[in-house]
């Protein structure tokens, strides 16, 4: 069994609140190791990281209305939408939560997140929050009342847990700049559960040729940047002949459990049957 131990619980304040452009490529295992030589010069391990290869293990809670009105949103490529998300780090129940609201505008990626420490972390505290908890800074505060403004605005519930393995790096010129490469992805139905289940729980394989929709299995390699691109991410885009897709793991999750119901998808992967997410 793959065994990560948890990054540093400390995360930067500055990480909270993130303005990004991003872009995803589906990659081969085989292009791993050439990638990692092409951008040595540019970037430094992520501190959060443990390893030769400087990885760790991420567990999502993805959150939804009881209709996947979120999930839809992305399917039907609406230009502004935006997904809720409860992340953790490692393989062990130590590490603080991250409340996430990620919102797309046109090609803009907002993110904003609230820390919770294990102690405080609870449905009730999500759902019906009543007491104060302590957060680093107002701004922290604000983002997870945000947070809880929207579950219940929508009436959201845990549909999705997401796990893979993070391969990080930092631009070491530029102020924001990632590079990440995530493998090994898994997928559980949460079916309304708040607890995170254990790595030993079933979990179902999502990096596959039919969940990808390649004729390949591959690992999902994003590029993030403040601004536009710096220059050696445009070359190795070039280099490398990559192809932005629009993967979104919780997306790919909920069409890998319709097609098991015998849901139908057309040649670009469109869902042609209605569902109202009531199975998850």
């Amino acid at each position: 069994m793959l065994t990560i131990t948890s990054p540093q619980a400390s995360i930067p304040t500055s990480d909270r609140q993130i303005d990004r452009y991003e872009c995803k490529y589906v990659v081969t295992p085989e292009q791993v190791p050439e990638i990692r030589r092409f951008i040595r010069p540019f970037v430094y391990e992520d501190e959060h990281s443990n390893g030769n290869i400087p990885e760790y293990l991420v567990t999502t809670l993805q959150l939804d209305a009881a209709n996947a009105t979120l999930h839809y949103a992305k399917e039907r490529k609406a230009r502004t939408r935006f997904k809720l998300r409860i992340r953790t780090y490692g393989s062990g129940n130590e590490c603080p939560y991250f409340l996430e609201i990620k919102r797309k505008i046109n090609i803009m990626i907002l993110k904003s997140r609230a820390v919770l420490q294990p102690k405080d972390f609870s449905k009730e505290n999500i759902l019906h929050p009543t007491r104060i908890i302590p957060f680093a800074n107002e701004a922290e505060n604000m983002n997870y009342l945000e947070f809880v403004r929207l579950v219940r605005e929508i009436g959201a519930r845990p549909f999705v847990y997401v796990n893979y393995v993070r391969e990080s790096y930092k631009g070491i010129s530029e102020r924001y700049a990632r590079v990440t490469i995530d493998r090994r992805l898994r997928y559980r139905p949460a079916r309304g559960s708040w607890t995170f289940p254990p790595l030993s729980a079933r979990w179902y394989t999502m990096d596959t040729q039919t969940s990808l929709s390649r004729e390949y299995p591959g690992q999902i390699l994003e590029l993030k940047s403040e601004t536009e691109f710096p220059e050696w991410m445009a070359e190795m885009v070039e280099r490398f002949d990559l192809v932005n897709t629009g993967f979104c793991k919780y997306s790919t999750a909920m069409r890998l459990e319709s097609l098991f119901r015998g849901s139908a998808y057309s040649d670009v992967s469109e869902n042609c049957s209605y569902e109202d997410g009531s199975d998850f």
